[in-house]
């Protein structure tokens, strides 16, 4: 009885070892789902660049100037202007660059930059990193579907470059109600781009003069602040050595016209811009009349080193 017992006890154990082992061997083969970047880079309508999360020193132009890019079937869109932002293409803004997309790797064939490769790490559900091996620089970027994008945000935020995207904006209004006062002379503002985003130029020419013709009388330091609880009004100063500043709030009327309300004249002005500039790539000053201009977008916060480096497998 013992022994029959004894020889029941083995095959038991015999049993549960051998279907244990059995699972053990069935979980250590489950494999991982296999990741496609062509999925993961049509996930989202709009990939927002978070600018100022960008890791590292280098530039890769094309996201150096983008707000955002889109993949659509082996083609590259970017909203790199402000004026017509959402509207652009259907938001998508305007098409830059040729796209392939393997094994999480991304070669990007930009229409003037030409080719630049990135590395593609899936950071969560929402956010890509694209590594730039050549440059040992990452950019981070939010995905959004159209219908639920902030565009108006987007504007409003880096309303600086919005002004930017003019050759010069005109005086075409100024109201009756008000005191006379200096500022009444300043018929065009233009505000610089490329390194000199602080930077405006004034002139007291007469109206309908040419952009390009412009004689700009005045150069100085410009700023723009918020005004709290109004996403939609800022505030502009305008540094005039010889009369002080001049102090508005900036609102806009259209992608192609602002108002300034001179708070210490009670003076409303209206500018409307002249000469508008696309930013298509670095530079497209032979293509249709356009100037050569290099819009950089600046940085709020300083960037990082990049933890990645260049031989990494």
């Amino acid at each position: 009885m013992k022994t029959a017992k004894l020889l029941l006890n083995v095959v038991l154990i015999t049993t549960l070892f051998t279907s244990c082992y059995t699972e053990v061997i069935v979980d250590d083969f489950v494999e991982a789902p296999v990741v496609n970047v062509n999925q993961v880079l049509n996930s989202h309508e709009l990939w927002y660049v978070d600018i100022n999360q960008t890791v590292g020193f280098g530039e890769v132009p094309f996201l150096q100037k983008a707000f955002t890019i889109s993949f659509i079937n082996g083609v590259v869109y970017a909203n790199n202007n402000l004026v017509g932002i959402g509207s652009s293409g259907d938001g998508f803004g305007i098409d830059v660059a040729t796209y392939n997309a393997n094994n999480m790797i991304l070669d990007v064939n930009h229409d003037i930059d030409g080719f630049t490769t990135f590395d593609v790490f899936i950071i969560d559900g929402n956010t890509i990193e694209l590594y730039n091996p050549t440059t040992d620089t990452s950019y981070f970027l939010d995905g959004y579907q159209r219908n639920t994008f902030d565009y108006d945000f987007v504007f409003y935020d880096n309303i600086h470059y919005f002004l930017q995207e003019y050759e010069a904006w005109e005086k075409t209004y100024t109201s009756e109600m008000g005191a006379i006062n200096e500022f009444d002379n300043e018929n065009y503002l233009q505000f610089l781009s490329g390194g000199n985003d602080s930077t405006f130029r004034s002139s007291q020419d007469g109206f309908d003069t040419i952009a390009n013709n412009l004689v700009w009388d005045y150069t100085g330091v410009y700023g723009i602040a918020d005004i709290a609880g109004n996403l939609n009004l800022k505030t502009l100063t305008l540094d005039y050595d010889f009369f002080d500043n001049e102090f508005f709030e900036l609102s806009v009327i259209d992608d192609s016209t602002i108002a300034l309300y001179h708070s210490s004249s009670d003076t409303v002005y209206e500018f409307e811009g002249r000469g508008y500039i696309q930013y298509l790539k670095r530079s497209n000053a032979k293509e249709k009349g356009a100037i050569s201009v290099e819009k950089k977008r600046k940085f709020k916060n300083e960037r990082k080193d990049n933890p990645r480096d260049n031989t990494r497998g």
